[in-house]
């Protein structure tokens, strides 16, 4: 929707992509895909939302007035202020009267809130976008597998072990996509730290989308394989050191194999 009055290009279309169901945070959908039955909450929230993280609204900038956004939603006043106290409980915005409700500094954002994320994900650059992420993985998950190598308990192990065989057996890419995620989700459970756990998890969304397009070079289990199997002995030999080491040896597979993909690799 164009919000008349404002010299904004339109939005480009939400493209909804597939998001397994196991450890990973459950998207609001009605968020996602817009429908002829979808509430107009849901609409606004969606399509305010994506217009503050692409930048189409700047931090500082004032939305347009209830008034002008009721009328061009045909909604009621409770109905849009339902919707901005959805931006505003994920750091988006915020609300004053005589005020109207303004778009707060991106460092305030709830970025791992799976809206934002989503919308970050669908409006940035896929290798800008990625980078980013593989820097923050390079960070967590190698302290999360040195912590798993510690504390894992043999039913861990083996949860992560059938992940890893699951991956082994998988005949596409798109079959490897539920074991590979499964596998890394298992080794942040098996760390049995709750929030370094939950953390892992609220970005199971962004890494299933780098995965999709990592898992598309040539031979990818050639590759992939044998840097994940060596994570899992690490950890079945209660090695904390050598599976933070074989962790980034994975991670800088993955960066390289996302390069590779969307030709940015620089080689």
């Amino acid at each position: 929707m164009i919000i008349k009055g404002l010299d904004r290009p339109p939005l480009a279309p939400v493209i909804m992509r597939g998001t397994p169901s196991h450890r990973i945070a459950q998207l609001p959908m009605d968020y996602r895909k817009p429908s002829d039955r979808k509430s107009m909450h849901s609409r606004i929230v969606q399509e305010l939302g994506m217009q503050i993280v692409s930048g189409r609204f700047k931090p500082c900038d004032k939305l347009p007035a209830e008034a002008l956004l009721c009328e061009e939603y045909a909604v009621s006043r409770p109905v849009l202020r339902e919707a901005t106290r959805v931006l505003v409980a994920k750091g988006l915005v915020y609300s004053r009267p005589r005020v109207g409700t303004v778009v707060k500094q991106r460092k305030e954002w709830h970025m791992l809130d799976p809206d934002v994320l989503h919308w970050l994900m669908q409006s940035s650059p896929q290798n800008e976008f990625f980078d980013l992420l593989t820097s923050v993985r390079s960070i967590i998950e190698p302290a999360a597998a040195a912590l798993a190598a510690q504390f894992a308990t043999d039913a861990d192990i083996a949860s992560i072990g059938e992940a890893y065989q699951r991956m082994e057996a998988a005949p596409t890419p798109e079959a490897l996509l539920q074991p590979d995620l499964d596998f890394h989700s298992r080794i942040a459970d098996a760390t049995h730290n709750d929030l370094l756990a939950n953390l892992c998890n609220m970005l199971s969304v962004a890494i299933a989308e780098a995965l999709k397009h990592s898992n598309q070079r040539p031979n990818l289990h050639e590759l992939a394989l044998p840097r994940h199997k060596a994570i899992l002995t690490a950890i079945e030999n209660r090695d904390a050191l050598g599976a933070r080491h074989a962790t980034l040896v994975q991670l800088d597979d993955a960066r390289s194999a996302l390069n590779a993909v969307l030709g940015t690799d620089p080689s």
